[in-house]
C-alpha cells in the first residue's frame, strides 16, 4: 500500500467493505439464520407459558436497562429468549427491506442485537435511535441501507430511552418527549462520530460503536446529571445455573459446525485458512472464505466460550448467554479461536493476580466482550494479545461510571481506551504487524 498511513489503509478497507457485493445464495443465508432465530424463540416458549412470556416481556419493556439488567431476572427466561429472537427478526426484516447483503458485517450486527436482547435491548427501546439514524441518512441524501448496520449497533444507547421514561419522577408530559427526542438526537449524531472514532484505533477493536457510544454516553450522562436525571448502574444478575441453558448453547453451536460441513464438505480447508487472518476490521469471513467456513468458525468459537464459562463456574444467564452469542456473531467479522484465546488468557491471568474471581459477573463479561480486541492478538501475536487482555481487565470496571451504565457496549468503550494506549507502544517496539493472507 505504499506510503499510506495505517488510518488511511483502515478507511480504505472500510470503504471496500461497504461496497462489497452480496454473497451468493442470499435467500439460503436468510433462511439459515431465520431458523436459528426461530430456535431461540421456540426455546423461550418451551421455558415458560405464553401468558408468562407476555407478562415477562411487559416487565422487560417498562424496566430501566442500565448495566447490568438481566432480563431473566426482570421478566423470566422464556421472555428473555423471545425478546432476543424477536429483535433478531426485526434486524433481518430491515436487512431484507434495505436489500443489505447478509455478509459478515450483517451477521455480526444481527447476533450483537440478539445477544444484547438478553440484557438491555428490547422491542420497545430501540426505535428512537433507529429513527435518528434514518433521519441522518435522509439529510445525507443516502439510502438507509448504507447506515442500517450503524442504526442497530447504535441501539447500544437504547437504555437512555427507558432510563428517562421509567427512572425519573418527572411528569409524563416532560419525560416522554425528552426520551424520544434524546434518542433520536443520539441516533442522528452517531454515524459521523463513529466514522471519526474508527480512525483512532485503525480497526484493531471490533466494537467501534461501543467506543463511540461510550464517548457519547459520557456527554449524555453529564447533561442528564445537570438536569436532574442521574442514571445509576445496577446489577440484576440471576445466579441460577440450569444445565438446560448450557446444553442449548452446545447444541446451537455444534449445529453450526455440522451445517457448515453439510453445505460444503471441504469447508474445513477454508476454515483453516480463515484462522490465518488477523481479524483487523473489516475482515469479512463470509466474503473471504464463504458462509460454510464462517459457520464452522462461529460454532467453534461459540463452543469455546461456552466451555470457558463452564470451566470457571460462571452463571448461565441473560448477560452470559448474550455475551457468548455476540462473540459468535463477530466470528463472521474478525474473531476466531486463534486470535481470541490470547485475550481470554490475558483476562483470566489478570484475575489470578488481583483480588478477583474469574466467575465474578464483571470479569465474566470482560472475558467474553473483551475479545473485541482480538485483532491486536491476530496482528501482533500471543504476547501482546495477553498483555492487552490483562490491561483491559483492569480498565473495564472503571469506565462504567462515566456513562452511568447507559452504554451496553461497555467493553467496546474500554477497548477503545486500551487500544489508544497499547497500539502506539506495540507499534513502537514491533514495527510491522502480521499481514493477512
Amino acid at each position: 500500500m505504499g506510503s499510506e498511513t495505517l488510518p488511511d489503509q483502515s478507511m480504505k478497507l472500510l470503504s471496500e467493505f461497504l461496497r462489497a457485493e452480496p454473497a451468493p445464495s442470499e435467500r439460503r443465508q436468510f433462511g439459515i439464520f431465520s431458523l436459528y432465530l426461530l430456535s431461540l424463540t421456540g426455546f423461550g416458549f418451551g421455558l415458560n407459558s405464553p401468558r408468562e412470556i407476555l407478562q415477562g416481556l411487559y416487565q422487560i419493556m417498562i424496566s430501566p436497562d442500565t448495566l447490568v439488567s438481566d432480563y431473566m431476572g426482570i421478566g423470566n427466561a422464556g421472555a428473555a429468549f423471545v425478546n432476543a429472537g424477536l429483535l433478531g427478526f426485526i434486524v433481518l426484516f430491515f436487512f431484507r427491506r434495505c436489500r443489505s447483503p447478509l455478509n459478515g458485517g450483517a451477521i455480526a450486527c444481527l447476533f450483537t442485537v440478539v445477544g444484547l436482547g438478553f440484557f438491555g435491548k428490547n422491542i420497545f427501546n430501540i426505535w428512537p435511535i433507529i429513527l435518528g439514524v434514518f433521519l441522518y441518512a435522509k439529510t445525507q441524501k443516502a439510502p438507509f441501507s448504507q447506515y442500517v448496520h450503524k442504526a442497530f449497533y447504535g441501539t447500544a444507547l437504547a437504555p437512555v430511552v427507558t432510563e428517562i421514561l421509567f427512572s425519573s419522577a418527572s411528569p409524563p408530559a416532560l419525560k416522554i418527549p425528552l426520551a424520544l427526542i434524546l434518542g433520536v438526537v443520539i441516533g442522528f449524531l452517531l454515524p459521523p462520530i463513529a466514522d471519526h472514532t474508527f480512525k483512532t484505533h485503525q480497526g484493531f477493536i471490533l466494537y467501534n460503536t461501543g467506543f463511540t457510544a461510550g464517548v457519547m454516553g459520557v456527554v449524555v450522562v453529564a447533561l442528564l446529571n445537570a438536569y436532574g436525571f442521574a442514571p445509576i448502574p445496577r446489577m440484576i444478575w440471576t445466579t441460577q445455573n440450569p444445565t438446560v441453558f448450557m446444553t442449548y448453547l452446545i447444541v446451537f453451536f455444534a449445529s453450526m459446525i455440522v451445517l457448515g460441513l453439510i453445505l460444503e464438505p471441504k469447508a474445513w480447508v477454508n476454515f483453516r485458512r480463515l484462522l490465518r487472518y488477523t481479524g483487523q476490521f473489516p475482515t469479512d469471513f463470509v466474503v473471504l472464505e464463504g458462509l460454510e467456513a464462517t459457520l464452522i468458525n462461529m460454532g467453534l468459537t461459540g463452543l469455546m466460550m461456552t466451555l470457558y464459562l463452564l470451566w470457571i463456574g460462571a452463571d448461565f444467564n441473560g448477560p452470559t448467554i448474550g455475551g457468548v452469542l455476540t462473540v459468535c456473531g463477530f466470528s463472521a467479522l474478525g474473531k476466531h479461536p486463534v486470535n481470541t484465546l490470547p485475550i481470554l488468557a490475558g483476562v483470566y491471568g489478570a484475575t489470578l493476580t488481583q483480588p478477583l474471581d474469574a466467575n465474578q459477573p464483571t470479569m465474566v463479561l470482560t472475558a467474553l466482550f473483551g475479545t473485541n480486541l482480538a485483532p491486536i492478538a491476530g496482528a501482533y501475536g500471543l504476547f501482546w494479545g495477553m498483555i492487552t487482555g490483562f490491561v483491559h481487565c483492569s480498565v473495564v470496571p472503571n469506565v462504567v461510571a462515566g456513562h452511568g451504565g447507559l452504554n451496553l457496549y461497555n467493553n467496546g468503550f474500554a477497548a477503545g481506551i486500551v487500544a489508544l494506549l497499547i497500539l502506539p507502544i506495540i507499534q513502537r517496539f514491533q514495527s510491522a504487524p502480521k499481514k493477512d493472507i
